[in-house]
């Protein structure tokens, strides 16, 4: 499991398995977001599966599957919803932990300087430079 640290209360991380929510639990996660589509992963690893998994340790669990079809302003607005009214800190996942860095970053453009989105995005190990004219744009507007 490679869990990486976006904001103290959101990280992200590539697939997980049913069997790291204890961990998971025990990193003080309280909230997973399955942003990762049922269609690129073996039925062992589908959202529900790992939900079973979480709701059984307590974890709320949501699940929101993103493409880039799929990463709409209403998608984007209900990651950050999910992430605002978890009770703790929340571990996104998809297939590399990109596109849950993307969705964060999208929501966050508005609210947060662009400079600082694209800094805990990098220091998370996530290089969405390509992003930067987007959030850009986004901020100007003033959120999505």
């Amino acid at each position: 499991m490679d869990i990486r640290q976006i904001t103290p209360r959101y990280a992200v991380s590539p697939q997980i398995d049913p069997e790291d929510i204890a961990a998971i639990k025990a990193a003080g996660f309280t909230t997973v977001i399955c942003n990762r589509p049922d269609e690129e992963v073996p039925p062992s690893h589908q959202a529900n599966a790992v939900a079973a998994q979480a709701q059984a340790a307590g974890l709320a669990f949501h699940i929101l599957p993103l493409t880039h079809q799929t990463m709409t302003p209403a998608n984007v607005a209900r990651q950050r919803a999910l992430i605002e009214e978890s009770q703790g800190p929340v571990l996104a996942y998809c297939a590399s932990g990109t596109r849950c860095s993307v969705v964060w970053s999208l929501g966050q453009a508005g609210h947060l300087p662009v400079d600082q989105i694209m800094q805990a995005t990098a220091s998370a190990g996530y290089d969405l430079a390509g992003l930067r004219p987007q959030l850009t744009a986004i901020e100007a507007q003033g959120g999505l």
